[in-house]
């Protein structure tokens, strides 16, 4: 992000038609209503069981009747049910319950009046049923399932999905809204992207006061396409418009759109569009556009009936039914540019595209004092130094950095934030966490540090280099040690000389291996991996070799060119030949640095060794010859032994190591 959300308790938004609403959902789902039906089957399968009757045959029937065995008769039309005298089952202690189908036309009064002279005791009931009961208990079933059909399937399907049911939901948009009342941002949260706050600026103003740009005739974009890297601020911008303009924010994912079933896109944008005229003035925000924007073609969705197709055709069509009165404007983000489809950025559709950048280094200022204002800084704290520390760091990371910052200084039992938190939040957002409890062995440790002694070295010397921050041999993620610069500004184009000051910079982490330990090791791997990069850009894109001359030489290939190149073999082979020389020209002049400050090399390492982190002031005071009174890490472990083993030593300029690289093993990468 590029400012700072305020974060305010939200009220319960009242309830509206289709989006996520807050609080309990009233409707049922296809589970409740399977849940239901089938509590209503096994109650009736109990009841039907609670009274289990044998079926019996008309001339048993009569028979018992003969008997006089019959104690209870029940007429029902066509079913006569009864119960037998006890003792008079198929076996003793049996349920005398039976029943018998009988002919409609024996059941008459002449039948019945023989029942009562056959059976003088027995309980006779006798009872006809209306037409209309005996079809309603026949059409009972039917009627259920095609309720059950109706309120579950097709009046879902009807309505688009009023609720959460089996298809319904699939239909309508998954948009979440945010009410006017609750849009809490404003352009005072959003830092450090002052152009493209201005340009968004007329959107606003339209959505307060539409007649003043019908007046001349005056037509606002449909839609805005904000365009930036991650974290940049493009979901908070969107946020800040809404906010200003006082109107209801509907905000969808690209990605929310595409379902298993095929249509189910189409229909979302579709609904997600009708609410929104329903509810103007109001914003419609679509985040990842590029996932379902993206350029139709050949390889769009591999052929056949494409959901993302059908999905991007409803927006454009969508778009395009927009009357002059409507009050509706659609804000999209994306990173990716470069893969949406000409006929979603043409004009009349996302006619204005705002470019997010990542904020320079007084953008970078301002983010830090947006997010730092919740933060109980230290009276030290200098936020343009962090800034100037934290080139192309998006709004996000400097978020991340001041939530860094307090939590370390929290865990530290601190009663505010201090520059010393800052920088390391910083280093752990770039470059991970500090390992300080791993274990190294003495000669890896001697490695590391005369490796990153180098890099100081020739980042210190070096006038077109960045001046040097500090340098550390503490594993901090994948690295065993890291030298870090302070950019004095941001840098829009890089010079020769910096990119040459640069590359030796680069060097010096393997010339001070080969120098001081007399071998080499594995941990200049991403050094050799930069410095290749350098100078094959220097080469092939930017124009600086007079062999290759101004001519672009990159062979990247393009989108449909798989793998090809614009140069010929002969071309690539004098490309590779200056690669090579310029790394070779580098090697040797940072080699002769590095010999003729041979020692200040040793005292740096040496340094390294007993404080493990050097500043860059203390880096330049070592340079010039000046020793360092602070106690080192042995000294303040010893401090914290209940024996006194002496006070801190000062680390001369004269220093000379004590080498032992005797043995083998893994060595930890440096940076």
């Amino acid at each position: 992000m590029a400012g700072n959300e305020v974060q305010k308790p939200e009220k319960p938004t009242p309830p509206r038609p289709g989006g996520e609403q807050a609080g309990p959902k009233m409707s049922r789902g296809v589970t409740s209503w399977l849940i239901i039906v089938g509590l209503a089957i096994m109650l009736v399968v109990l009841l039907n069981q609670g009274e289990q009757r044998r079926k019996i045959t008309i001339s048993e029937f009569l028979l018992h009747v003969e008997n006089g065995d019959v104690e209870k008769v029940a007429i029902r039309e066509r079913l006569i049910q009864g119960t037998l005298k006890p003792g008079q089952g198929e076996k003793p202690g049996a349920d005398g319950a039976f029943e018998v189908m009988i002919p409609k036309e024996m059941v008459t009064y002449d039948f019945i009046d023989t029942l009562h002279k056959k059976l003088p005791d027995a309980e006779i009931e006798s009872k006809q049923e209306s037409l209309w009961v005996a079809a309603l208990v026949a059409l009972l079933p039917w009627l259920l399932i095609f309720a059950f059909i109706w309120f579950v399937v097709i009046r879902q399907f009807r309505n688009a999905g009023g609720g959460p049911g089996m298809f319904g939901s699939f239909g309508r948009s998954r948009h979440r809204i945010t009410s006017k009342e609750h849009t809490a941002v404003r352009f005072t949260d959003v830092a450090g992207i002052a152009e493209a706050k201005e340009e968004v600026s007329e959107i606003v103003e339209f959505l307060k006061n539409p007649k003043k740009f019908q007046r001349l005739g005056g037509r606002i974009p449909r839609g805005v396409l904000l365009v930036g890297s991650p974290g940049c601020g493009k979901t908070l911008l969107a946020k800040a418009i809404a906010g200003e303009a006082d109107v209801p924010f509907f905000s969808i994912s690209g990605s929310d759109f595409v379902e298993m079933f095929v249509g189910v896109g189409a229909s979302r944008v579709r609904d997600l569009f009708k609410q929104a005229k329903e509810n103007s003035p109001c914003i419609i925000f679509l985040d990842e556009i590029d996932a379902v924007g993206r350029r139709r073609g050949a390889n769009f969705g591999g052929g056949g009936h494409d959901e993302r197709e059908q999905t991007l055709n409803a927006i454009l069509v969508e778009m395009d039914g927009f009357d002059t009165s409507d009050q509706v404007i659609v804000i999209a983000a994306t990173n990716r540019v470069d893969v949406l489809d000409p006929a979603l950025i043409r004009p009349g559709r996302f006619d204005r595209q705002v470019n997010v950048p990542n904020p320079d280094l007084q953008g970078r200022y301002e983010i830090l004092k947006v997010h730092a204002r919740k933060i109980k800084m230290g009276p030290t704290v200098d936020m343009r130094r962090v800034a100037r520390g934290t080139p192309m760091f998006s709004g996000a990371d400097l978020a991340a950095i001041i939530n860094e910052a307090a939590l370390i200084a929290t865990m530290a039992n601190k009663e505010f934030v201090e520059q010393d938190d800052l920088e390391e939040a910083r280093d752990k957002v770039r470059w991970g966490r500090a390992h300080k409890s791993r274990s190294i062995d003495e000669r890896d440790q001697l490695i590391v540090a005369y490796h990153e002694a180098g890099h100081a070295l020739i980042q210190a010397l070096e006038k077109h280099a960045d001046p040097i921050h500090k340098v550390s041999i503490i594993p901090r993620g994948p690295m065993g040690g890291a030298t870090f610069s302070l950019p004095e500004r941001d840098r829009l184009v890089y010079s020769s000389a910096y990119l040459k000051a640069t590359l030796k910079v680069t060097l010096g982490g393997r010339l001070a291996e080969e120098i001081y330990c007399g071998e080499a090791s594995s941990g200049a791997a991403t050094d050799i991996q930069q410095a290749t990069e350098i100078v094959r850009s220097m080469v092939m894109r930017w124009g600086m070799s007079e062999k290759i001359g101004f001519m672009f030489c990159d062979d990247e290939a393009g989108p449909f060119e798989m793998g090809s190149r614009h140069f010929s073999e002969e071309t690539a082979a004098r490309i590779d030949s200056e690669v090579r020389r310029l790394l070779d020209e580098a090697y040797a002049e940072t080699k002769a640095i590095m010999l003729k400050y041979k020692d200040k090399g040793e005292v740096i390492a040496q340094a390294l060794i007993q404080y493990e982190t050097l500043s860059g002031d203390e880096v330049n005071a070592l340079i010039r010859g000046e020793s360092l009174d602070r106690p080192t890490v042995t000294d303040l472990l010893d401090d914290s032994m209940p024996t006194d083993v002496g006070k801190a030593r000062p680390v001369k300029a004269d220093a000379t190591p004590d080498l032992n690289l005797g043995g083998g093993g893994a060595v930890p990468q440096p940076g």
